[in-house]
């Protein structure tokens, strides 16, 4: 279901449709909102310009994100890569013990 829903950036009002709730609607409209606030401040760049350098300062932390992301997911798999194989060298020490202790 798609919600309809009236944020304000940069002192004007804007009506979003999104299948998301409100309150995330809310909170990416003030995250953009607070981006232009931080480009903007203390200089004269006209909306235009101050879109695009918030756009660019999105893509930087999108594309940090990302590659952070990536890197979390690289780490995990290794860890997991790991853990089977510390979970096989235990399960051939654990047959090692039993056949030394049927031995006697």
């Amino acid at each position: 279901m798609k919600n309809k829903i009236t944020v304000t950036i940069s002192g004007q009002e804007y009506t979003m449709v999104a299948a998301e709730d409100a309150a995330y609607v809310r909170r990416c409209a003030e995250f953009v909102d607070g981006q232009l606030k931080q480009v903007t401040a203390g200089g004269r760049l006209s909306l235009a310009d101050a879109c695009v350098l918030a756009a660019m300062n999105m893509a930087d932390l999108y594309f940090k994100e990302q590659d952070s992301s990536e890197n979390l997911r690289r780490q995990i798999k290794e860890n997991l890569e790991e853990a089977s194989r510390l979970k096989m060298e235990l399960s051939e020490a654990k047959r090692e013990i039993f056949k030394l202790q049927t031995r006697k």
